[in-house]
């Protein structure tokens, strides 16, 4: 279980001041059992209901992003209005359950190999993550 220091290492490295809010983000991203996936709002209202604080969407906001690009989160586009972000940082796959706006893991073994035979020139691949929609089968 990572502790208190640990937290303000993270938003040390992540040029965040370690405030008592940015703490508590800390301790439910990084204090979970196992991985998750959530949306910038969901986060924010987990916050209220689990930790019994409130915090401002923009300080959860900016958090998430520093974090984000510190590699500490992974950031999962749906598209270009919907934005979840993962706490498992490997490179895996994910189904997007349109109907319940859910974000479930596809790991690389629920995959065959992807062959991809086109290059862009001056690029390398550096990785390959699938996203499948799914919808109620009708």
């Amino acid at each position: 279980m990572p502790s208190s220091i640990e937290y303000i290492e993270k938003l040390r490295k992540s040029n965040l001041r370690p405030t008592k809010q940015r703490i508590k983000i800390c301790e439910v991203l990084f204090n979970a059992d196992k991985t998750f996936h959530f949306t910038i709002s969901d986060l924010a209202k987990m916050i209220e209901v689990n930790a019994n604080q409130k915090i401002s969407l923009a300080t959860v906001y900016n958090t998430i992003h520093a974090f984000e690009k510190k590699g500490y989160l992974k950031e999962i586009a749906i598209n270009s209005s919907q934005t979840y972000f993962d706490t498992n940082t490997s490179n895996h796959h994910h189904f997007f359950d349109e109907k319940e706006k859910e974000l479930i893991d596809l790991e690389n073994d629920g995959l065959d190999p992807i062959n991809i035979k086109k290059n862009i020139p001056g690029k390398i691949i550096k990785s390959v993550e699938v996203l499948v929609k799914v919808d109620v089968d009708k």
